[in-house]
């Protein structure tokens, strides 16, 4: 074993650590909860666009897209553009490929300001609902012959995010990921949502896991969430094993 392998198998073994660290989850959990209250999400920036991401899923998916080399990322979900924006500028670091971003209501504001970043010759958007036919079809159209990675961050309820992942996960590439965010409402109280139509039962994560008992060419990727500890997609890095 030389001295790369000796690190990462080291790495592994506090990470398994980590995630069967009962007393750290709850940390971590107390925190996030807390740090919904305060909006925490909101107040960062990729390239000028807010992300609406914790800083620590932003790296890991700067560390899936480097050893992926997706030719495409689909993303449900467009907010400010901050997302699509960071998927861009790795596609760009990588030298290929196109980000896809879906959404049913892209308000006027943001798509000017996506349109007129230095990122958007890279970026294409879509407006409408992600789970109407025609927009999975073109989405499907998109992915044809292409290495790629999903993002579900859209309607967080579970019989929508159910309906993105019955869509969406067959266009993923054997090894690639179908990463559904905010799977973390599940373990928050319903206070943290005000007025939205998700909470616990009725979420991405209750979606997540009645999608995995009948799909066994995807997993959670449990490594993920167990090194970031902080995040919004717990058990919701899946890895699209064939």
């Amino acid at each position: 074993m030389n001295d790369h392998e000796q690190f990462a198998a080291e790495c592994a073994t506090e990470v398994d650590a980590m995630g069967n660290d009962q007393g750290f989850r709850d940390l971590s959990q107390a925190w996030i909860d807390r740090a919904q209250e305060l909006r925490y999400s909101y107040h960062f920036r990729w390239m000028g666009l807010p992300i609406i991401q914790y800083p620590q899923d932003i790296v890991a998916m700067q560390e899936l897209m480097w050893r992926i080399q997706p030719e495409l990322v689909i993303e449900t979900g467009v907010a400010r553009g901050g997302s699509l924006v960071f998927y861009a500028s790795m596609l760009e670091l990588l030298g290929r490929g196109e980000v896809l971003g879906i959404d049913i209501d892209i308000r006027a504001h943001n798509r000017a300001a996506i349109e007129a970043h230095t990122m958007a010759r890279r970026i294409r958007l879509l407006q409408g609902s992600s789970v109407d036919a025609a927009i999975v079809a073109q989405a499907t159209e998109a992915a044809h012959g292409k290495k790629v990675m999903v993002v579900l961050d859209s309607n967080h309820t579970h019989e929508h995010v159910l309906a993105e992942l019955q869509h969406y996960a067959p266009l993923v590439s054997p090894g690639s990921y179908c990463v559904v965010m905010d799977t973390v409402v599940e373990n928050m109280p319903d206070r943290l949502f005000g007025d939205r139509p998700w909470g616990v039962g009725d979420n991405p994560l209750t979606a997540v896991r009645e999608f995995l008992a009948t799909h066994p060419e995807f997993e959670t990727d449990r490594s993920i969430h167990d090194k970031l500890a902080v995040t919004v997609a717990p058990e919701g890095y899946l890895r699209r094993r064939t």
